[in-house]
């Protein structure tokens, strides 16, 4: 009998998502009910995300989500987060780190463009995409999608965030960087050292960054 496995994919959902001003939860619970009795078969069993962007400090998730839970609503991740503390305290309420899936691209510096032997790719890696840089830096001016790569025998400079798999200094150039404006990655690698996706989703995750080969360790020094 032939395994049965799964196949995971991207794809976009929409959400319902509450901006909270305050951390009373019980104040935010009546004003859910009011909203949720103007329409009550809309709101049944619907996932939310909490925006908390305009709160002065960290609420207690595990009474927030319970609140939420008890309007038959379902709590499933937090936006608005902007510190690694309170991203620890979102995970341990079993909650998710909600992040935008769009960021402004910076503008790249124009000395970087205009370098010799640089690679400049304009617009998003999409999924199952390659990139590479043969002999010099790679600069991508978007997103790198998971699934897709990007490889350069130099440094990579990714202006936008990195969700796929990157590898700098592919022919053992150990002085090679990888720059990005938001670490998600599968995967990094400089001169044949890597980490994978579950090595790097500490407290430079979600961040921009740069990484370097310090010895034989990938060295992280957020931008």
């Amino acid at each position: 009998m032939a395994e049965r496995g799964i196949e995971l994919k991207g794809s976009s959902f929409t959400l319902s998502v509450v901006h909270i001003t305050d951390s009373d939860i019980q104040r935010l619970k009546q004003q859910l009910a009011e909203k949720i009795a103007q329409a009550p078969e809309f709101f049944r069993a619907a996932p939310l995300v909490i925006n908390i962007e305009k709160l002065s400090h960290t609420p207690d998730f595990n009474a927030l989500a319970g609140a939420i839970k008890e309007l038959d609503l379902v709590p499933v991740g937090v936006s608005g987060v902007k510190d690694d503390d309170t991203r620890a305290a979102v995970r341990a309420a079993g909650l998710a780190v909600m992040t935008s899936g769009k960021l402004p691209v910076p503008d790249a510096p124009a000395a970087l463009l205009n370098q010799p032997g640089t690679k400049v790719h304009r617009g998003p890696v999409r999924s199952g995409q390659q990139v590479y840089a043969p002999n010099g830096s790679l600069v991508i001016l978007g997103a790198v999608s998971n699934g897709a790569e990007v490889i350069a025998d130099d440094s990579i400079h990714i202006y936008g965030p990195l969700r796929g798999r990157a590898v700098a200094g592919a022919k053992g150039n150990e002085s090679a960087r990888i720059y990005c404006q938001q670490l998600m990655a599968e995967l990094i690698s400089i001169a044949g050292h890597y980490q994978l996706s579950d090595g790097l989703q500490g407290a430079n995750w979600e961040q921009p960054v740069s990484i370097s080969l310090a010895g034989e360790q990938l060295k992280f020094d957020r931008l």
